[in-house]
This record gives structure tokens, sequence and C-alpha cells, in this order.
């Protein structure tokens, strides 16, 4: 599957409703993000199940605030529907691979309770 273009309109019905979405905050004046372009696409390619998705925070930047995107390039995971890995800055293809690896092998059970204990003020186990 080839990168898809987020907006204000379809960033969170996409998180929503897809298992795995990564997200590549970037703009065209930025000369890591243009870098890691070609890396982002390629793991689009190779993982067709996940959601590859990118938004340019110039036209986007309500999303990018939201997101408290304070630096770019900027990569989310989500993980249904969960924010599980947040991250600015290229990272090389092998680098990618290992994120989109740990995000597909995440027990979300256990991501679940660890939030849930967070929220309670527990501390994780």
């Amino acid at each position: 599957m080839a990168t898809v273009e987020l907006t204000d309109d379809t960033f969170e019905q996409t998180i929503k409703d897809n298992d795995i979405v990564l997200v590549d905050f970037w703009a065209s004046w930025c000369g890591p993000c243009r870098q890691f372009a070609p890396v982002f696409e390629a793991s689009s390619e190779d993982n067709p199940e996940v959601v590859h998705g990118k938004i340019d925070t110039e036209a986007q930047q309500r999303i990018a605030g939201a997101a408290g995107v304070t630096a770019i390039p900027t990569l989310m995971a989500f993980r249904e529907g969960v924010l599980v890995f947040n991250q600015a800055g290229a990272l090389p293809g092998p680098q990618l691979k290992q994120v989109v690896d740990a995000v597909k092998d995440l027990d979300m059970d256990e991501v679940r309770a660890q939030i849930a204990a967070q929220q309670d003020g527990q501390p994780q186990s």
C-alpha cells in the first residue's frame, strides 16, 4: 500500500478504522523530511497491512498542534487507536523496520492494562 495523505477530515477516522497506522509529520522545506520520505514509502510497500499516513504540517497545522509535534520529521505509531510510539527525527530503514515489527508484536491487552494503571495512579509492574 502506498502512503496516504492525512488531513483534518481523515486523520481520526484512519486511526480508528485501522489496526496499525504510522504517521509521518513532515514539511516540504524540511531536508531530513525529504530524506526520510523514500524510507517511509519503502516501508509502506514492505508492510501493506500497515497504513502509512503523511501529514504536511504546513497544510495541517491543527493536527500537528493537537498531536504536540514540535520538531519534524516526527513519526507516530498507533495500534488499535492507541499511540504507542512517538519520536522526532528521521529513521534509517532498518530502524523503521524495528519500529514496525515492535508495534506489530505488541500485546495490546498489556498496553491497555499499563495505561489503565497509569490513569489510576498505580505504579507499573
